[in-house]
């Protein structure tokens, strides 16, 4: 293993996790009132109502995709009787859908921020960065998915990336598997530790932010009734008088 694999595939990641974890800590117990979205829907809803849900809905695919392709191994498709090429065919069509979704949804909230004036005001230099780095993240990924798997050759990167990131979470990285990765794989693992770095201190950890009190809080119950005048004792309408006085 060579310093600059040593660096790359194994400092680095520690590294993005070690911050990933501290820093949702440190936001949490410092910054909790900044803990949101900090939500524009007031300055502008006719984008967001198609960005938003585009984005939101394709992201939650690919991270079901990436949890499928890269946790879980081979051995276990193969063992419920899953050839590699059928899983090959379906993750690709599947990733396909999800990456043109997250593709349309960053381009509609981009040209939204960057469109709309009141939006643009509220977008800070840290929100900048995020986003640049999610729609580099989105098109690297969106390649390999399109390019190789699906028009493609193909590509078993459960042979390599996937080894090297569950040998992560396991204290022993496979940095030889990864290493020989083809460089496209290898720069999308690298931005996606990028945002994984920036993600505590952008807005993006509403992400973590689940209403889930709301299964099991009381309902909220509304009462209508019919608008009616006021009485005034004495006579049918209104008259001035001295405050604190008695009938």
């Amino acid at each position: 293993m060579s310093s600059w694999d040593l660096w790359w595939w194994v400092i680095l990641p520690y590294l993005a996790l070690v911050t990933f974890v501290v820093g949702h800590v440190w936001r949490w117990r410092y910054d909790r009132f900044g803990w949101t979205s900090r939500s524009t829907q007031l300055q502008e809803r006719r984008l967001l109502k198609w960005g938003g849900p585009l984005f939101h809905y394709g992201t939650f695919a690919a991270i079901v995709g990436h949890v499928l392709g890269i946790l879980v191994p081979e051995s276990f498709t193969r063992w419920l009787g899953i050839p590699e090429n059928v899983y090959r065919w379906f993750s690709s069509i599947g990733g396909t859908v999800a990456a043109l979704a997250v593709i349309a949804g960053v381009a509609v909230l981009a040209f939204r921020r960057t469109a709309v004036p009141r939006v643009r005001s509220t977008t800070s230099a840290v929100d900048w960065i995020a986003l640049v780095l999610l729609a580099v993240v989105i098109v690297l990924g969106a390649i390999p998915t399109m390019g190789i798997n699906l028009f493609g050759s193909g590509y078993d990167y459960r042979q390599s990336v996937a080894l090297w990131f569950r040998g992560l979470f396991a204290g022993d990285p496979d940095v030889r598997a990864v290493s020989h990765a083809p460089l496209i794989y290898q720069v999308h693992a690298t931005a996606a530790w990028a945002i994984l770095a920036v993600w505590p201190f952008t807005r993006l950890v509403h992400a973590w932010s689940y209403p889930l009190w709301y299964l099991w809080r009381p309902y909220v119950l509304y009462r209508g009734r019919v608008p009616t005048h006021p009485t005034e004792p004495g006579t049918s309408g209104r008259r001035w008088r001295r405050i604190g006085a008695g009938y």
